[in-house]
């Protein structure tokens, strides 16, 4: 197969999976913090094991949180609501061990007089953003979260009444001359009742799920394989342990963007993990709306304590309209990277983030995800001469 032509996989998962779980409480936590003390340091870590749910880290605010309550709601609104799934919002435990923020980290992170804010820690953030889709992500992954997402709604509104919260999806998408032109395969595995049979869920998971989701990527050589073992009745975290943190790739571009290593949820924005992730992605959103570049990856890199990034670079992977040095004047005189400017510029403060923890943090439309809007391109087009 030449370098043109060729086969990208990325895969999702639902709200049900395990790691996601504690994403969404881990976010949960955030939020409920957030919505009392918008200036909350929040580091929250989550667990979920069968029968247990351990919220853990280092926690600063004026709010108080109540953890059981949240745990329960999350859990429950997932869908662990029936006690033969083993792990349900009535019965599981739910332990906490929170102590506050380190003040030897706060005195280098806290804005106060004569100090800018600084970078919560050291580190590597990416952002990426590509033409091939209309939200400016790549196929792979929009079309794996979309099936994901299809999943636990014919789940919820009853359409397969017999699905359960876990799942997980892939979908391989066949690429010529660099650019997406059909699916090869799609992978589900679906969580399930005991009574239904393999050849009833499969041709469900086709019909109601797959080609909704998929569309006209989906044609009749796609081929599928769904619950591959021919049995998926227990599952969550009655079978699989899951963990804050766990799916960063699901979070972000699926395996065609880099990733920095630091994961998202549970984290205030004064942690650049997230609000500088967040940051290069709208950076390298706008750069692509602008026509600058058909593909773009931005990095960032930090110090704690210290407000101005160490590094920024920017890689249009050879798809550029105009130099590079353009774009770098160009995103040099319209963004600035320090954390307390994207905090402010992204409206970070704001209890937004268990939303963000379930079906990716990018290329997401709905008015959270403020790093998403592609309002900074037609300025980017001046600056470069476009």
């Amino acid at each position: 197969m030449s370098s043109k032509n060729y086969l990208f996989t990325s895969e999702s998962v639902t709200e049900g999976h395990p790691d996601k779980v504690c994403d969404q409480v881990s976010d949960a936590v955030l939020d409920n913090l957030l919505s009392q003390d918008a200036k909350s340091r929040v580091a929250a870590e989550t667990i979920a094991a069968a029968g247990l749910v351990a919220v853990f880290g280092e926690i600063t605010t004026k709010g108080y949180v109540d953890v059981q309550k949240i745990v329960r709601g999350v859990v429950e609104d997932i869908g662990y609501t029936k006690p033969e799934y083993l792990f349900d919002h009535r019965s599981v435990g739910v332990l906490s061990s929170i102590i506050p923020q380190s003040p030897d980290i706060a005195q280098g992170v806290d804005e106060s007089s004569g100090h800018e804010q600084g970078a919560g820690d050291q580190g590597i953030m990416f952002g990426f953003a590509t033409d091939e889709t209309p939200e400016l992500m790549p196929l792979p992954i929009t079309l794996a979260h979309k099936v994901a997402r299809r999943l636990a709604t014919v789940r919820k509104e009853g359409t397969l009444e017999y699905l359960r919260p876990d799942g997980k999806t892939q979908v391989t998408v066949a690429h010529k001359d660099h650019k997406p032109a059909r699916i090869d395969n799609v992978v589900v595995a679906a969580q399930h009742d005991e009574d239904v049979s393999l050849d009833k869920l499969q041709a469900d998971i086709l019909e109601e799920v797959i080609k909704p989701a998929c569309g006209d990527w989906f044609d009749s050589e796609t081929r599928t394989t769904i619950n591959g073992t021919g049995k998926f009745v227990l599952g969550g975290p009655a079978a699989d342990s899951g963990l804050t943190g766990r799916k960063i790739i699901v979070d972000t571009y699926g395996g065609k963007g880099h990733h920095g290593g630091g994961c998202f949820s549970g984290k205030d924005p004064s942690k650049v993990d997230r609000s500088g992730s967040y940051m290069a992605r709208y950076v390298a959103k706008n750069i692509v709306a602008a026509g600058l570049a058909k593909q773009c990856e931005v990095q960032i890199s930090y110090a704690i304590g210290v407000a101005r990034p160490l590094s920024v670079f920017i890689d249009t992977r050879g798809t550029s309209a105009v130099p590079i040095e353009k774009i770098e004047e160009a995103v040099s005189a319209h963004f600035s990277f320090k954390p307390a400017d994207i905090i402010k510029k992204l409206d970070l403060l704001r209890p937004i983030y268990r939303r963000t923890a379930a079906y990716g943090h990018f290329g997401r439309e709905e008015p959270e995800f403020s790093w998403e809007k592609t309002d900074m391109a037609e300025k980017l087009r001046s600056e470069a001469g476009l």
